[in-house]
């Protein structure tokens, strides 16, 4: 009876290891971590979470239409370091202009991890510098 307790506390402790180290990730992963792109829209949606937040941005095609383009930011606490928030000295919101120099989605979608944003007054907060401690 014990033996078996001992394995069942075993193999929970082993999978609550693997379900949180599956949890954080690299970059690399999602991201093409050595192409970067420039783009500037109207933010219409602000996550500040945990953890990764993230902005949407609308961007205007030369065609006249528009895309979404949803950019992952670091976690809400290293948003909140670097003052950016909804009334922080930094503080970034709906409606807003902004252009934001990120990492590319690997697989070519309008998807991107912030490097820097810069905000209408033409501040640029670095977010990442593309570590995988980001």
């Amino acid at each position: 009876m014990i033996k078996r307790m001992l394995g069942c506390v075993a193999v929970c402790g082993w999978l609550l290891a693997s379900g949180s180290a599956l949890a954080h990730h690299s970059l690399s992963g999602v991201y093409d971590i050595k192409k970067e792109g420039t783009v500037s829209g109207t933010l219409t949606r602000v996550a500040f979470t945990n953890p990764h937040g993230a902005m949407h941005l609308e961007v205007k095609n030369p065609d006249g239409t528009s895309t979404e383009w949803i950019m992952t930011t670091g976690s809400a606490n290293t948003l909140a370091g670097l003052g950016i928030s909804k009334n922080g000295p930094n503080a970034v919101n709906v409606g807003d202009a902004v252009t934001i120099k990120y990492f590319a989605a690997r697989n070519g979608a309008p998807l991107g991890f912030i490097r820097t944003i810069t905000l209408a007054d033409k501040r640029e907060i670095q977010i990442s510098t593309g570590s995988s401690a980001d």
